[in-house]
């Protein structure tokens, strides 16, 4: 007779649906800053590459992939003449040029 009952409590306001957009805020949040850290310069990158390649022309210093440099000799819509020594040349995919040197680098 000295213990009391125990009675479970009621809820007096109900609860609201903004309670789940809230939970969803951090993940929106986390994926709009890998849109801007990682995507988006990315594409800038892209973009800038294909600029790059599409202004090629005969007689630029390139970088190929693998390293090596040389003078574009000859050009084709998907296939470049590479001049790497004297009276030897390289076909490589337009794609396969890493970089443009500036005029007298390679000699």
């Amino acid at each position: 007779m000295f213990i009391s009952s125990a009675y479970a409590q009621s809820t007096t306001a109900a609860p609201t649906g903004a309670g789940g957009v809230i939970q969803f805020i951090p993940i929106i949040l986390l994926f709009a800053a890998m849109y801007f850290i990682m995507i988006r310069p990315q594409m800038k990158r892209q973009k800038e590459l294909r600029a790059m390649i599409d202004a090629l022309a005969k007689g630029d210093e390139v970088v190929v992939g693998g390293g090596i440099i040389g003078k574009v000799a000859k050009l084709g819509d998907s296939v470049l003449h590479i001049e790497v020594a004297k009276d030897v040349e390289i076909q490589v995919q337009r794609t396969a040029v890493v970089q443009v040197l500036p005029k007298g680098t390679y000699k």
